[in-house]
């Protein structure tokens, strides 16, 4: 078995949508980025800070930690926060609860080789609950019907549905960075049912290298999306379409055109990126050249910069007002709601337009006040 799992819980959204990438994947060797390498810092950090909330043996992992910051403590502390506020509230149900950090998982009896490791867990009298913690802030994670998540509830069950009579799943994202915290709950014959249905049969197609290729959100984190056929394919023919004045398309033409753009422009992209890092390791490209790019004057030494100014006569610096995160490290979040509460405010933000599956709650525009006033006339 290698390190890592050709079918991993982390990429499950890919392969069981697109089970042949999972083998091209393969072939692609690890990139270990400093988001990636913050992450696992920030997990080991949570792991820490939870064990020492819950009086377990461990040790600090701090001297280690070379991105260790103020706000990866913070992140740290609303991870704890969040899974000891549901540990209070399992305790009401089951007095003596179990937990788990940081558990080894195998779901191979589903998926070839499937296994991973589950933040926290907590075994309950009737209720199995999972947590996953996630560092990064780039995208929005959701538990709804999240497959790693589901991977993982399958590997607490194989360890623990025999000894405890669980009902159901309940699986939750903690995203700290984005005050992300978001559950689902699973009847645990319907996991099973998924995991029958969907995955067994989807996981060996995907172990084979075998099964057809579809692109879609899940491309994002493919190791091979900027030089994927199919991904070409599907954006080529969004790209064929001629984008005239909005007034001469349809609505239904509109509609459909918005609900690929992003994909659009994030293929555009990848393959930009792709095509730049072959030409600074020396690919030429027909039409093509690799030039200097603008870049803006910087001080050599900010320290002797400072030193000669003074020296001059004349204040360096300027006086700046703290920003909200730095006020808050500054002061902690405590005594930053006692002293400054009344007076943060949260300006509306800029529209933007997002499918309907987006959480947020829909604005109120200029059309619906007419309306409202028109009723009450």
């Amino acid at each position: 078995m290698t390190k890592h799992a050709i079918l991993s819980a982390s990429s499950a959204e890919r392969w069981l949508h697109c089970p042949p990438s999972a083998r091209l994947n393969e072939k692609v060797a690890d990139f270990t980025s400093e988001y990636a390498r913050e992450g696992s810092e920030a997990h080991a950090l949570c792991e820490f800070r939870l064990k020492l909330a819950l009086g377990m043996e461990t040790e600090d992992p701090i001297h280690g930690l070379s991105l260790y910051s103020q706000e990866m403590e913070d992140a740290a502390e609303k991870y704890v926060d969040q899974i000891l506020e549901a540990l209070e509230e399992v305790r009401k149900t089951t007095p003596d609860p179990a937990v788990l950090i940081e558990q080894r998982l195998d779901f191979s009896d589903y998926v070839p080789g499937g296994f991973g490791t589950a933040d926290c867990v907590i075994l309950a009298d009737k209720t199995l609950h999972l947590f996953d913690m996630k560092y990064g802030t780039g995208v929005l994670v959701d538990a709804k019907e999240n497959p790693q998540l589901m991977l993982y509830a399958l590997g607490c069950l194989q360890l623990f549905d025999g000894i405890y009579d669980f009902d159901e799943v309940r699986m939750t994202i903690i995203q700290p960075r984005r005050d992300n915290y978001s559950s689902f709950t699973m009847k645990k014959e319907d996991l099973y049912t998924w995991a029958d249905e969907t995955v067994r049969p989807i996981a060996a197609l995907a172990f084979d290298g075998k099964g057809d290729f579809r692109a879609g959100d899940w491309c994002r984190f493919c190791k091979v999306k900027a030089t994927c056929a199919k991904r070409a394919e599907v954006n080529l023919e969004l790209a064929k379409l001629e984008f005239a004045r909005p007034p001469l398309l349809s609505d239904t033409e509109i509609e459909e055109i918005l609900g690929q753009l992003d994909e659009l422009t994030s293929w555009a992209n990848d393959i930009k990126d792709y095509a730049l890092t072959a030409a600074k390791s020396g690919k030429k490209w027909l039409g093509f050249k690799l030039v200097e790019g603008r870049s803006n004057r910087k001080y050599l030494d900010n320290v002797k910069v400072a030193q000669a100014v003074e020296q001059a006569g004349f204040d360096p610096y300027e006086k700046k007002l703290l920003g909200i995160t730095a006020m808050t490290s500054l002061l902690g979040r405590k005594q930053f709601s006692e002293i400054l509460g009344d007076l943060v405010i949260k300006p509306q933000g800029k529209p933007t337009l997002v499918p309907d599956s987006d959480k947020r709650p829909e604005m109120t525009t200029i059309l619906d006040e007419f309306k409202e006033e028109t009723t009450h006339e």
